[in-house]
């Protein structure tokens, strides 16, 4: 099969699954040839499968979870169907980004795509549960983060290695509340991986199944959550929410997704790259150079002649 035929058979397939039984809508992300990557694409579609789970009386809770070996690899910064450059159907008020320039482009499409449907999605009134196996990377985090509970597999990894971009994290920058501030630098500054059991020690994973129970002691969790009363579940979510927000968390958020966009000018200028000439090969490098505690090289030096 050439490159031609992966992008059409990509482009073809449902990148969402929905499912709903006994109460439990199961949302599956459906991108494992690229480990789950997000598109926009995917990412909208994500979005219509929360609107319709949360619209549907039936719904009780909802579970999260990726095909394939890994729950997703992040924001997809390489495969055939990268569609950053293209319009989509918006869900907030931001205008398109995709005839802007400079740092304009990202941050209309970020303020939409990745901030505005975390956000969106972190006020479902239901509950929502991460099911996460295999690697859960910087946009990962983000689709983790909004739901109320994260249930993962022994095998799990996180790990937000974006720092090597010049970025100070992913957009839904929740890293100083799901740990603690040291724990946050110490994950952001070395940019390596987190198992699911230092998770679960850090209060970021509420609990870890070895993986081949993973799914069954989701569901059980799931069905239990959903026995409880819809209204005292939404405003019990509702009232932990506003506590997050009374500490600072959607203004300290505003301000980290400022200085994200610093960055990505930054990197415009220096190396003509919002992402500092760092693709998902060269991250992919970095990644395996960090896991063997080699010393790590970026992305070749910028071309200053011009």
């Amino acid at each position: 099969m050439g490159a031609g035929d992966e992008q059409r058979e990509d482009a073809e397939q449902d990148v969402i699954l929905y499912g709903v039984d006994d109460g439990i809508a199961t949302i599956t992300l459906n991108r494992p040839r690229y480990n789950n990557a997000q598109t926009g694409r995917l990412l909208y579609a994500l979005d219509d499968a929360f609107k319709r789970a949360a619209g549907d009386d039936a719904v009780k809770a909802i579970v999260l979870r990726g095909a394939g070996k890994h729950f997703t690899a992040g924001h997809d910064i390489g495969s055939p169907e990268r569609d950053v450059d293209q319009s989509q159907e918006r869900v907030t008020l931001w205008y398109d980004h995709s005839d802007k320039v400079g740092g304009e482009f990202l941050y209309a499409r970020e303020s939409d795509v990745y901030l505005g449907l975390c956000r969106r999605w972190r006020e479902i009134p239901k509950p929502t549960i991460a099911m996460v196996q295999g690697a859960c990377i910087s946009g990962g985090l983000m689709l983790a983060w909004v739901c109320d509970l994260i249930i993962a597999s022994d095998d799990a990894f996180f790990a937000d290695p974006v720092v090597h971009m010049g970025i100070p994290g992913v957009e839904y920058f929740a890293h100083a509340y799901e740990l603690h501030p040291r724990i946050a630098k110490e994950f952001l500054m070395m940019g390596e991986r987190m198992s699911a059991d230092r998770a679960y020690q850090m209060g970021m994973v509420n609990r870890v199944f070895p993986l081949a129970e993973l799914a069954a002691e989701t569901y059980r969790i799931a069905r239990k959550i959903a026995g409880m009363p819809r209204l005292g579940l939404a405003l019990t979510k509702q009232a932990i929410n506003h506590v997050e927000d009374l500490q600072g968390k959607r203004s300290a958020m505003d301000a980290a997704f400022a200085w994200h966009h610093f960055a990505h000018a930054q990197n415009i200028i220096e190396s003509g790259d919002r992402l500092g000439g760092l693709d998902a090969k060269a991250m992919s490098r970095i990644n395996k150079q960090i896991d063997n505690k080699q010393p790590v090289t970026g992305a070749p030096p910028a071309d200053k002649s011009e």
